[in-house]
């Protein structure tokens, strides 16, 4: 009886540290593969950005243009009044209720968010470089 629960043990504690080594050589592989591309020059913020916006709400940028067919947003700067007209426009003709497709509106939700944060990191980084450019200057008051 008491061999039976050693080799239980043994095999459940083998089965853990085997799966944990399988997971290390995966995490090392990535991180290997990203460390090359960075060194190739191959990974840009842009792309890294994409990669990351991707996972998150699965569009880049580009794609997110496409389906609004508006320009991309250059400097932090879009025509929002374009991206909110092309977005009603194709949101309300998509409606499920009238014989649209949820799927095409789930899209157009997604590539719509998608510029708008685009837009919205990309003037962060130019109020930051603006600051970075006057450098910090604190209100200072005095007591009278």
């Amino acid at each position: 009886m008491a061999h039976r629960i050693i080799t239980q043990v043994l095999l459940i504690g083998t089965r853990a540290v085997g799966r944990a080594f399988v997971e290390a050589y995966r995490q090392h592989t990535a991180s290997t593969a990203y460390t090359a591309a960075a060194a190739a020059g191959r990974v840009g913020s842009s792309q890294t950005s994409d990669s990351i916006t991707r996972k998150s709400n699965g569009l880049t940028l580009d794609e997110a243009c496409k389906i609004l067919n508006v320009p991309p947003p250059k400097q932090g700067e879009a025509n929002m009044e374009e991206v909110m007209e092309r977005f009603k426009r194709l949101f309300d003709a998509n409606e499920p209720k009238t014989g649209g497709s949820f799927y095409l509106q789930s899209k157009i939700l997604r590539a719509r968010e998608r510029i708008e944060q685009q837009v919205r990191e990309d003037k962060e980084k130019v109020e930051r470089e603006k600051e970075l450019e006057e450098g910090w200057k604190p209100k200072v008051y005095k007591d009278r």
